[in-house]
């Protein structure tokens, strides 16, 4: 199971229609029966069992709180109040039944900080399951008592936990499992050494190599930007962490590329695949202040 964090929205329309696969619409009708397969606690005092809203009404009453709270606003002043987060099956897995789905969603809601247990002032939240082998979740970070929601620093790192708790409890696959073929690999048969159709190891290697070359050079540019912001007080130290574990992850792939592809000569040690992601000490700090 893949998370995503999608970019935050000052309206909800947008993520709505990302989850749906198409735009929202006055003439579609979404129940809490089907393609609303999860929600907040309260959702029942602003509906009823024989009303059937449009997607446009779906977020409108997830925008509502910016009306009702308009000078609400994150920490660092931010005013993007629409969270959407995605998470993606394994395309090996089984398909989860209405209910598996709905447990996903609501832990997914507690983990992000959105919905505590017990808290009958948190946000207004939706999962959407309208796509196969996929759920999204869309909130207001603005709660009920007109607070701003309060998320874990390293949210992306707390859903891929959760994620792989939720693998564990409901028997998914995991992209961590090297046995199962996984969202980053693809069915491939075995390279026949004999046959010449096929792509022989020095051509391997070239591509790898070429790959290799441009994931640093992206790594490079990614950790100079965590650098330059995390030197920076007044931006949010969670964007040059977020940059940081980016990084960290392009050198896990440009490692991957190296114990994948036979010979390559760049891996010895002190080669380009050998070296780690260079330490950001500005943009830890700046967690700290």
């Amino acid at each position: 199971m893949i998370p995503k964090l999608h970019g935050r929205a000052i309206s909800s329309a947008h993520g709505l229609a990302e989850s749906l696969g198409r735009p929202v619409s006055n003439q579609e009708g979404l129940t809490t029966e089907g393609t609303v397969i999860a929600y907040w606690s309260l959702l029942d005092y602003y509906t009823d069992l024989s009303r059937i809203w449009t997607s446009v009404e779906w977020a409108q009453h997830l925008d509502d709180p910016n009306w009702q709270h308009p000078f609400a606003a994150s920490p660092q002043g931010d005013r993007r109040t629409i969270l959407h987060l995605s998470v993606r099956l394994h395309p090996d897995d089984r398909e989860l039944t209405p209910a598996e789905w709905a447990e996903v969603g609501h832990r997914l809601a507690r983990v992000t900080g959105i919905s505590p247990p017990g808290d009958e002032q948190a946000c207004r939240w939706i999962a959407i399951r309208d796509q196969s082998h996929r759920l999204d979740l869309l909130a207001n970070l603005i709660r009920e008592d007109g607070n701003w929601a309060a998320m874990p620093a390293q949210v992306l790192h707390v859903l891929a936990a959760e994620c792989r708790r939720i693998e564990a409890d409901l028997g998914l696959l995991s992209p961590r499992d090297h046995h199962a073929v996984g969202p980053f690999q693809q069915h491939t048969p075995a390279v026949a050494q004999t046959t010449g159709d096929m792509l022989d190891s020095g051509r391997v290697a070239h591509m790898s190599d070429e790959a290799n070359r441009h994931l640093a050079a992206a790594r490079r540019l990614v950790e100079k930007a965590a650098q330059q912001l995390g030197t920076r007080p007044s931006n949010a130290p969670g964007l040059a962490h977020q940059l940081e574990w980016i990084a960290r992850r392009a050198h896990a792939l440009e490692s991957d590329l190296a114990e994948i592809t036979p010979r390559r000569p760049h891996t010895a040690a002190g080669g380009p695949a050998a070296r780690l992601p260079v330490s950001l000490p500005s943009a830890r700090a700046s967690r700290t202040r």
